[in-house]
């Protein structure tokens, strides 16, 4: 071309969450049956939605003005009522002006770093969701910065890592919290929370907390959300519906921003946010107007009570068959659904090999591991070969570690056992090879 045509961030734009399916389908093509454990789709694993919440969609669909445009940042009604939702947390003040939807999280994690100046850098968790890492890569065209999550802490931050990092970093002018946390399971402690708050309130930074698993905990925890503990420190909250409620098919997701008034430059950012919501006209309109005929109807809330035992059910019977392997460090999970399992240093080889049946699927695996890569990736295509699994290599979440991340959402419980069955037998196979 005339001119190179992409950015020098475009090299950074990366979903291993999605690409693994590329390898799992043609696998699958060949006979093979797959255990879709990469991606946190509670529909595909089998969830039905309550019959009122799908006749109140229903009912919605039937009217005609459902099919109209709607205000560039949302429903009036369904704006006020998620203030209203977040003003009873007596922590922060906001009003309907303070909330815009978005076509999912993942467009309104691309809008926030999209407006943010090259230089500027925003700090997450390692490992790393793809969706913010890869967005704020992109935008500043270099690889992520993250501060270091401890698996041999219950994945809880290192806070001295991202003090340092802050402190040492300029460019830094946000700071990434996930709560509770994908790709970990993790949930984050009050004490934690607020100490993070006070590193941005230090260094006259802004918080971003991508809150969409927040009501989705279990085993005796809670997620606080960032409206709770922020006080005075400019921040963004994202949430969405397409885990708690579930409909991830909707696309439907808002931003909440904080404290707008104390800081002009993030006053600033939130305006061109909206202004970019108003070019492209508005989000999604459907999901929006069920967002309070769902939400605020008191069935809900058994609901979701309900369908988070399930999952805390889940996790420990996962836990119960992995916690087993000593070349493991396993930690329970609290919320969202997913889990990280990490292998101890020293226990992948380039060499290890789990016996795969069919001789073109053995073959397959062979020459996708004849080329360099984490060890984990390794282990990862040799799981999915022999065993029908596919699950996402931790080194694809910005991590040094080796391991692998895996969904607490099948909810056929022969199927779940069968899964982490084979899973745990592959790993010893692997292991011992």
């Amino acid at each position: 071309m005339r001119q190179h045509l992409l950015s020098d961030g475009a090299s950074e734009l990366s979903y291993e969450i999605r690409e693994i399916v590329k390898k799992a389908t043609v696998i699958k093509n060949l006979g093979q049956e797959i255990f879709w454990e990469n991606i946190g789709d509670p529909i595909q694993k089998h969830h039905v939605l309550p019959e009122w919440i799908r006749a109140v969609i229903a009912d919605l669909a039937l009217q005609n003005d459902t099919y109209s445009y709607c205000p560039s940042k949302g429903i009036l009604e369904t704006r006020e009522f998620l203030a209203e939702r977040t003003n009873a947390l007596n922590k922060v003040r906001i009003t309907q002006d303070d909330i815009c939807f978005f076509n999912g999280l993942g467009d309104a994690i691309a809008k926030v770093y999209q407006y943010i100046t090259p230089t500027s850098r925003v700090i997450g968790p390692s490992p790393a969701y793809s969706t913010h890492s890869s967005a704020e890569a992109a935008h500043a065209s270099h690889e992520p910065l993250t501060y270091t999550l401890d698996p041999n802490n219950k994945w809880y931050p290192d806070l001295d890592d991202l003090y340092n990092k802050v402190k040492y970093n300029p460019n830094v002018v946000g700071i990434l919290i996930i709560n509770p946390d994908n790709p970990t399971g993790m949930v984050y402690p009050l004490d934690t929370l607020k100490r993070i708050v006070a590193i941005a309130r230090e260094f006259n930074l802004f918080l971003v907390c991508d809150e969409i698993y927040l009501n989705i905990t279990y085993n005796g925890a809670r997620a606080y959300a960032l409206a709770e503990v922020i006080e005075d420190v400019p921040g963004i909250a994202m949430r969405g519906i397409s885990k708690e409620l579930p409909w991830p098919g909707a696309r439907c997701g808002w931003m909440e921003y904080y404290n707008r008034d104390k800081d002009a430059d993030f006053n600033r950012l939130c305006q061109a946010i909206d202004n970019a919501k108003m070019i492209e006209v508005c989000s999604t309109k459907l999901p929006q107007l069920a967002i309070p005929k769902i939400l605020g109807d008191p069935r809900f809330k058994i609901y979701r009570e309900e369908t988070n035992q399930k999952i805390g059910k889940r996790s420990r019977i996962i836990s119960d068959i992995l916690s087993t392997v000593p070349e493991l460090t396993f930690n329970e999970t609290f919320g969202a659904f997913y889990n990280t399992i990490i292998f101890r240093m020293g226990a992948l080889r380039s060499n290890q090999k789990i016996k795969i049946q069919d001789s073109r699927i053995k073959t397959l695996v062979e020459e996708w591991t004849s080329m360099e890569m984490p060890l984990d990736k390794r282990f990862v295509y040799y799981l999915l070969g022999a065993k029908g699994v596919c699950v996402v290599p931790i080194s694809s979440f910005c991590s040094e570690l080796q391991g692998f991340r895996v969904t607490l959402l099948e909810e056929d419980e022969a199927t779940l056992i069968k899964t982490f069955t084979s899973i745990r037998d592959g790993i010893v196979e692997y292991l011992g090879s």
